[in-house]
């Protein structure tokens, strides 16, 4: 009997390379369709995470990650994408949501709506993926084991101050080759600093970084497999692809 369960959408190339035993280290760049947007394609087109989501979809299918940790989490674009990456790829994965839900004055502050919108779309699309944390980023930290989290993206509340605390505190619960995602690293208005932490962190650790869609910073603060020597051999056509 084939111990091989095809896959109709599966190309040539994607089959030779399950064939081999190496599916799981060659980049693919996949054209996905979000579930979340059948309830309202609003919630990716208004968000400055757009630019981002298919980077972070193939970042997760990529990863095969049995944790992803998300502080922040608004609407939820940046965690339906990677929500929807675990469901196509159907692994293990499972993706916890933490936020209050209340907003900030970088986001603004928001009603019960926005939370109501979040828990619906993961409800009909995510089930069994998702899990919503309705708590501050300190009152959930206890809640994970540290060396557990494969990706964890920070986009919370975004002072220097702010994003150092959650960075540091944080820090502990990276697994080895664990990812941290930072987003807007490249905003430099009003009291935004992630950048000033992301020009320390990029010169301490292994990283890459997208400019478009006010900046994403990849971290690597705990080391790399080498599945991600090719990732970081091709960063050049990664970013011309991502922000097209």
């Amino acid at each position: 009997m084939n111990k091989y369960k095809w896959s109709t959408s599966w190309n040539k190339m994607e089959i030779f390379c399950i064939m081999l035993g190496v599916n799981d280290v060659k980049w693919i760049y996949h054209n996905p369709v979000f579930d979340s947007e059948d309830y309202d394609a609003h919630i990716r087109i208004n968000s400055a995470w757009s630019g981002h989501v298919k980077f972070g979809y193939d970042l997760v299918r990529f990863m095969k990650p049995k944790q992803i940790v998300e502080l922040g989490t608004h609407y939820g674009t940046s965690f339906f994408s990677f929500c929807q990456a675990v469901k196509d790829e159907r692994c293990s994965t499972k993706c916890f949501a933490v936020d209050t839900w209340k907003g900030d004055p970088h986001s603004g502050f928001y009603e019960e709506a926005v939370f109501q919108t979040v828990k619906t779309v993961i409800e009909k699309n995510y089930p069994n993926i998702g899990k919503m944390i309705c708590k501050t980023f300190d009152d959930a930290l206890n809640i994970f084991e540290d060396n557990t989290i494969d990706i964890l993206h920070i986009d919370g509340y975004h002072t220097y101050e702010a994003v150092s605390h959650d960075f540091e505190t944080w820090l502990p619960k990276i697994s080895k080759n664990g990812i941290v995602l930072l987003h807007d690293i490249t905003v430099k208005y009003n009291d935004f600093g992630v950048y000033k932490l992301w020009d320390i962190l990029k010169s301490q650790y292994p990283s890459f970084q997208f400019e478009h869609s006010n900046g994403l910073g990849i971290l690597f603060p705990k080391g790399y497999n080498s599945k991600f020597s090719e990732v970081f051999q091709k960063e050049e056509d990664l970013k011309n692809h991502y922000k097209n």
